[in-house]
């Protein structure tokens, strides 16, 4: 019963992770028989006990772990303090003894581990691979995307033409979560005909993207008012706060990616053909990731799992959580 979902499509692991919870049952039962971690600080003493509880009143129970993998991917090699011969004989590497743990997991513990992009020699995942059901989650390109696109209208109850289909994904890329958003505008928009061009080229804009663009604007340039001003608007449009953490971390995941390509010196077509983004969001991506620092991303990326994990463990409501993190993030200029 273990699960790991990889990879930059993190609409499509939400959704992979909500067939597992309805599988496992009656909604109310599994909400108090789960819980989500965050790996990149996890102890040894959280993963046992986390794994090893029996499930309270029911049959199963459900623990998600977000970014432990990222936590064993190789890393340029440093020189190490020496060990004597014995102390190395003894201790277990980290990445063994978290994978003795989950390997070990009793039958009625179901464990997802979820994490961004990973090598495949990533030291964790080859323990967990004999074992692990694993998926990887890549961008959808090309018929991919045109399929996923055209099935989601159906799911949705409408139709849409061949012509306002690829007008639709040239303008909103492979972002599925706002090709989502924008498809549920569309069908309600069209009702019961076939969504045309001239309803794509209406309806759907750059608006909420735009919106999150301005708000990294306003963290990166420390501007609390205009960062909380853009929150609101986001807000009053009817994002709510779980969605604009999402979009935070999807774009935070573009910053690094197209500085670490950058880095390797990859041309700016070819940046844009890993990412997966239409002109506007791209040109918005490269500006915002030549202006932010590896330690600050860092940094950022650190806070937003904080602020994830304060929400579902009930310690802030999801708009308060929200707010004191764009106020933190803000402050640290």
């Amino acid at each position: 019963m273990i699960r790991v979902f990889y990879g930059t499509d993190d609409f499509s692991i939400h959704e992979a992770l909500i067939e597992i919870k309805t599988s496992l049952g009656e909604v109310s039962m599994l909400d108090a028989n789960s819980l989500h971690l965050a790996g990149a600080k996890l102890r040894l003493d959280e993963l046992q006990a986390a794994v090893q509880t029996m499930p309270f009143f029911g049959n199963q129970r459900l623990v998600v772990v977000s970014g432990l993998l990222g936590r064993f991917e190789a890393k340029e090699k440093r020189p190490a303090a020496r060990k004597s011969a014995k102390s190395q004989e003894e201790e277990t590497p980290l990445h063994q003894s978290m994978a003795d743990i989950i390997n070990g997991a009793p039958d009625s513990t179901v464990i997802v581990l979820i994490d961004d992009d990973v090598s495949k020699s990533n030291l964790l995942l080859k323990l967990l691979t004999p074992k692990a059901d694993i998926r990887v989650f890549s961008p959808l390109k090309g018929l991919q995307l045109e399929t996923w696109t055209r099935n989601c209208v159906k799911k949705a109850g409408g139709k849409i033409s061949e012509e306002a289909l690829k007008t639709l994904i040239g303008l909103v890329g492979s972002d599925l979560w706002i090709m989502h958003s924008e498809i549920e505008k569309l069908v309600l928009y069209a009702a019961d005909r076939t969504i045309e061009i001239a309803d794509v080229q209406k309806l759907v804009g750059l608006s909420r993207e735009a919106s999150i663009f301005t708000l990294v604007d306003a963290i990166i340039d420390g501007r609390l008012n205009l960062a909380q001003q853009s929150m609101s608007e986001l807000l009053d449009a009817g994002a709510v706060p779980s969605y604009i953490l999402v979009m935070l971390a999807r774009q935070l995941r573009f910053l690094v990616r197209a500085k670490e390509l950058k880095s390797y010196g990859q041309s700016e077509s070819a940046v844009q053909g890993v990412l997966g983004l239409a002109d506007f969001p791209f040109r918005k991506t490269m500006d915002q990731a030549a202006r932010y620092s590896m330690e600050r991303l860092r940094d950022f990326y650190h806070r937003l799992l904080e602020t994830d994990l304060s929400i579902k463990t009930g310690k802030y409501g999801d708009e308060l959580a929200l707010t004191l993190l764009i106020a933190e993030l803000c402050s640290h200029k």
